[in-house]
């Protein structure tokens, strides 16, 4: 930092300007005399704070109208300047995220620092920053020194506005930065002629500081980068897909046309998705990300630029290699059933349509080693095409529940699994008592055996809007909605004259393992009846239709227990492999392909404290036991004198099960194959049971569904 207040000093006295010696406190960020030189005023106008309502330009206010924030009456925090309290977590902070516009007006971002202290206050609301760079390919570098040469001091003749964030992945503290550049130089390094010393100063006319949601932790370390260009075209080439995949963070600029902003986004790897990847101007809709906001401090600065102008610009690093990939394009704001039509279980979500991207390698001048993840990352929404297909009675735009299920009865079957009965009756909504709504309601929700139901428990659970909830972090972006699988095959349809199935309602089960609030309260309900006592939960739709879970729809082996024997045997051999409460999916279809005759094998891993799950499976689909093999783990945990579970092992064994004291292995699943006649496998467990099972069957067919816990 010595020598950029050398070339500060050089300046002024060049400029005529008087020079104030730094004072030694931090505190203490009036270095400069408040002389006009260069330009250069400590308190320059602010049009974003003080030239509209309550602080908020236009963009803001209306985002925050689309999404019903009642902000209309406070003001915005951000401050003027850079606070002294802002300027030492700035100095202290190890990474500097940095923004700005190319020539096009496209914003760019890059990632700067390695080291604590690498970014100070120079003078009163001016931050000087000395980073090494990759001065080849680091395109916010291009856009703030043109075509400088090596070393020579360049002061743009124009406003060049900027923004920055500094970041600590150690305590997750971060401040926002927004202003101009003032001056800068990059000397190149005689050993690589990609990189070069930048040494950049900033006018900050904003800052703010920002919440620890979203940071996972990370040691940061400085690092001399050896840079390589990878591509620098679109698609997208499998290493930056790649890098998108393991990405748990990433930092956006966007612009309102008289300031910038530069922040970050960050979740679980993977919680950016690829929409497409296909060349420009494709039907496959060229390359496109999508990531889902999640609940922040309901300011959307970052938004309410993007509402105003949809340019975007983004970098994701790689804390390992020091790879990096920048990004810059436009976006795409996603509410509501827009979001969750694309993304399940998102209300608010930004595509971004890429229009150039660089990748290159080593580029970056620090390296990270991965410390603890952020309590609040909520787990990764995987894209609706990533899941199996889904049936739905009404349009996606339909906010209104489908059906209303009433639990009748809770079983408990284990110590954590149970199946719950639920009357499902059609949805009345507001509708006044007795009027005619034949008209207007769909019909009575049916399934078919594997299919699963999705429900809300929201109205019980959510408690609203809060910023922070350290108590429960998991809850601030939890719609408490979920999918359960069916447990009991669906009711005979109705025959030609009207008799048979009840129209009105029918029962379904659900057996779950109580993991979660959604489960917690199912468990501990004690709500149950028809009667206007048994708790009602909203069912917003079935799925899993034909291409998903169903064995049955498989080589016209057919859907229900009326098929043909002859033709189930056509059909290839059928194998599921379960791990735990992973055999539901099994439950409403195994009476249907039993009574069919359909070669199956079941596999199944259970622990010994849900045998009771074995035994009650076995006991109520006739002959399901005689084709299932339980691998039984944690029998070794039975203190002396315990029988109970051993009991429980002779019930299964009685019931024509085979009974393995061990894990399931490698050899047990391959050899359950049919070479003569083909086999399909049908997998559904944990994930980290799912990861191991397909490797065993990489060369096989198989279909695969995840609880994801």
């Amino acid at each position: 930092m010595a020598f950029l207040l050398l070339l500060l000093h050089s300046l002024i006295v060049h400029s005529g300007a008087s020079f104030y010696r730094p004072q030694p406190q931090l505190q203490d960020v009036a270095l400069l005399s408040e002389s006009n030189f260069l330009g250069y005023h400590p308190l320059p106008e602010m049009p974003t704070l003080l030239g509209h309502s309550n602080g908020w330009h236009p963009g803001e206010r209306a985002v925050h109208s689309l999404l019903k924030v009642p902000t209309s009456s406070r003001r915005n925090p951000t401050a003027v300047g850079l606070p002294a309290s802002y300027a030492h977590r700035v100095t202290v902070s190890p990474l500097l995220a940095v923004g700005t516009l190319d020539d096009q007006g496209q914003p760019w971002t890059s990632l700067w620092g390695g080291e604590r202290g690498f970014t100070q206050p120079v003078a009163q609301g001016l931050l000087g920053m000395q980073s090494i760079v990759d001065k080849a390919h680091d395109p916010v570098i291009r856009a703030l020194m043109g075509t400088a040469a090596d070393e020579e001091v360049f002061q743009p003749d124009d406003d060049r506005i900027m923004s920055g964030l500094s970041i600590d992945l150690e305590s997750r503290d971060r401040v926002k930065l927004a202003g101009k550049m003032l001056v800068g130089t990059v000397a190149g390094q005689a050993h690589n002629d990609t990189i070069g010393e930048a040494q950049i100063a900033m006018i900050v006319q904003e800052s703010m500081g920002n919440c620890p949601k979203y940071i996972n932790k990370k040691a940061i370390r400085a690092h001399i980068p050896s840079p390589q260009l990878v591509s620098s075209s679109l698609p997208l080439p499998p290493e930056a897909l790649a890098l998108i995949e393991q990405a748990d963070m990433f930092f956006l600029s966007s612009t309102n046309g008289e300031t910038m902003d530069t922040n970050h986004r960050g979740g679980q790897a993977g919680f950016v998705r690829v929409l497409s990847n296909s060349p420009a101007g494709s039907s496959d809709g060229g390359v496109a990300l999508i990531y889902p906001e999640y609940s922040g401090n309901r300011l959307y600065q970052t938004l309410g630029n993007l509402h105003t102008n949809p340019l975007v610009g983004i970098v994701i690093p790689d804390f390992t290699t020091s790879d990096v990939l920048y990004l810059t394009g436009s976006t795409e704001l996603l509410v509501g059933p827009a979001a969750s039509s694309v993304m399940p279980h998102t209300n608010l979500a930004v595509k971004i349509t890429v229009t150039s991207a660089v990748l290159v390698k080593d580029s970056l001048p620090f390296r990270g080693t991965a410390g603890e993840p952020s309590p609040y990352n909520p787990r990764v929404r995987r894209l609706a095409t990533e899941h199996p297909p889904t049936i739905s009675h009404q349009p996606q735009e339909a906010t209104s529940p489908l059906a209303t299920a009433t639990i009748l009865r809770r079983e408990h079957l284990t110590p954590t699994i149970a199946r719950f009965t639920f009357l499902l009756q059609q949805y009345r909504g507001n509708q006044p008592s007795g009027s005619d709504i034949s008209r207007k309601q769909p019909p009575l929700l049916t399934w078919l055996p594997g299919q699963h139901i999705t429900v809300s428990l929201a109205s019980e659970l959510d408690l609203g809007y809060s910023h922070m909830r350290d108590n429960d972090p998991q809850s601030l972006n939890d719609d408490f909605v979920r999918t359960f699988t069916i447990s009991n095959p669906p009711p005979p349809p109705p025959a030609a004259d009207g008799q048979g199935a009840d129209k009105k309602a029918v029962e379904v089960q659900l057996t779950l393992r109580k993991h979660g609030p959604v489960t917690g309260l199912l468990f501990s309900t004690r709500q149950f009846g028809d009667k206007g006592t048994g708790l009602e939960v909203p069912v917003l739709g079935v799925g899993g239709g034909v291409g998903g879970f169903r064995i049955l729809d498989d080589d016209g082996a057919g859907g229900g227990e009326g098929d043909s024997k002859k033709g189930a045997q056509k059909g290839k051999k059928a194998v599921f492999v379960a791990g735990g409460i992973g055999i539901t999916p099994l439950l409403a279809q195994a009476p249907g392909m039993l009574a069919a005759g359909r070669e199956m094998e079941v596999l199944w891993s259970l622990r010994a404290e849900d045998l009771g799950l074995a035994i009650d499976s076995f006991e109520r689909v006739e002959g399901l036991g005689r084709v299932t093999s339980v691998f039984v783990t944690g029998m070794g945990e039975i203190k002396d004198g315990d029988d109970h579970r051993k009991e429980m092992v002779e019930t299964v064994r009685k019931l024509g099960a085979k009974v393995e004291i061990r894990r399931m292995q490698r050899g047990d699943v391959l050899g359950a194959r049919n070479a003569a006649r083909g086999t399909k496998y049908f997998a559904c467990a944990s994930p980290e049971m799912l990861r191991t099972v397909l490797d065993w069957l990489e060369e096989e067919e198989v279909v695969s569904e995840s609880f994801e816990y």
